[in-house]
């Protein structure tokens, strides 16, 4: 089928009508299928994709749903395709679009906001009203892609223009999906506080939010920067990082550290990237009097919260999903300025094909992986014919 003519492309980067792309059946259950290309629409780009990191909430949807909405409903069955930490190369412009030039290489965000209801009209696009209403007879415009649309376990996805985030050429494909991660801890901070220079800032967890939340806290100047957690190899990672002190909490009390640390104060924000069933109540046990504290994990179970010592210390409590307010674009000019090697954190890269494999190393966390970037054979062709 021939591209209508109001959609741009270019000889130098031929599109397809077909392509690969892993489709979810049951729980767990993932199957290599072929689908149609899609075309972009108004306001919206094509994008070759290249590489894309797994997410601990793409394991998650794979094996338990949500946060996953298809068509109302869990995405199993649905010839829906996980994946949302994905970069690539533009290679179709839809109609209207001048914000971007097919050859260009992009990282992408996930959420595209439904532009009309309150929250999106507030820069709040991850927040939609209208997040999942993009089905059947109603469709408002809404797009999540891994989570309510098609995501970039293929080889091509359809993105917003407001998704987009330009890619310096100095950074590689597998840094490039890291944007992402980085964009959800500074959007973390951001809420926080924003410019954090000279604020004690604690970081729960390990993982890679809150591996990249320490380098994002320590590129804002946030001093001392304190992460805790239970893998030592981990906590050294946060030490190049910028974690000024790290805490084991196998072998420590991670409050009583913490308050050690800080003369007895507490610190002034803790980002709480653990998802600990007692996560909440540590964290204001760190806090100090009118302090803040950003969740950004999902907790396995609904812990009891000692309210009463939120209020009366007046601590303010925020929880954040994703990546919103363009925090990508701020996360990405931190990472094209090097102000910190977000590389540290991939630890594996598999085929686009081994997938399967790649998951497994992902969700028993084999060789102690971080990380694991899954690649298309065209960016790896492209990258040994450079090389």
């Amino acid at each position: 089928m021939p591209m209508p003519e109001n959609i741009k492309t270019s000889p130098d980067f031929p599109v397809p009508e077909t392509m690969n792309a892993w489709v979810l059946g049951g729980p767990g259950e993932l199957s290599m299928t072929t689908k149609p290309v899609p075309l972009p629409a108004k306001a919206e780009v094509l994008v070759r994709i290249d590489a894309v990191a797994i997410c601990a909430t793409d394991l998650e949807i794979i094996y338990h749903g949500p946060p996953a909405q298809i068509q109302g409903g869990d995405p199993f069955n649905k010839n829906f395709t996980p994946g949302h930490e994905y970069m690539g190369t533009v290679v179709a412009l839809g109609p209207g679009v001048d914000e971007y030039e097919v050859g260009e290489r992009v990282t992408v965000e996930i959420h595209a906001g439904c532009g009309q209801c309150k929250r999106c009209r507030q820069g709040m696009y991850t927040s939609c009203h209208n997040y999942g209403k993009n089905y059947g007879d109603v469709d408002k415009g809404h797009r999540a892609n891994g989570f309510t649309t098609d995501g970039g376990f293929a080889e091509y996805a359809v993105n917003n223009i407001n998704t987009l985030i330009h890619v310096d050429d100095s950074m590689s494909d597998e840094e490039a999906t890291l944007v992402v991660t980085a964009g959800t801890a500074m959007y973390g901070l951001t809420e926080l506080g924003g410019l954090v220079a000279g604020e004690s800032v604690v970081v729960t967890g390990p993982g890679p939010i809150g591996l990249l939340g320490v380098a994002v806290a320590k590129a804002l100047g946030a001093q001392p920067v304190i992460l805790t957690g239970t893998r030592d190899n981990r906590l050294e990672i946060g030490r190049k990082l910028g974690a000024d002190h790290v805490i084991n909490v196998r072998n420590e009390e991670p409050v009583e550290k913490v308050r050690e640390l800080t003369g007895g104060n507490g610190v002034d924000y803790v980002l709480e990237c653990a998802g600990a069933p007692n996560g909440v109540n540590e964290a204001a046990q760190m806090v100090n009097r009118g302090g803040k504290i950003c969740l950004a994990a999902f907790p396995g179970n609904s812990p009891e919260v000692d309210v009463a010592h939120l209020v009366r210390n007046n601590i303010y409590l925020y929880g954040i999903r994703g990546e919103g307010k363009s925090a990508t674009h701020r996360a990405e000019a931190f990472m094209r300025q090097k102000r910190f090697d977000s590389t540290l954190i991939h630890t594996h890269t598999f085929d686009m094909g081994d997938l399967k494999e790649a998951l497994r190393y992902a969700k028993d966390r084999v060789e102690d992986a971080i990380k694991v970037v899954v690649k298309n054979n065209h960016a790896v062709s492209k990258q040994e014919a450079a090389e």
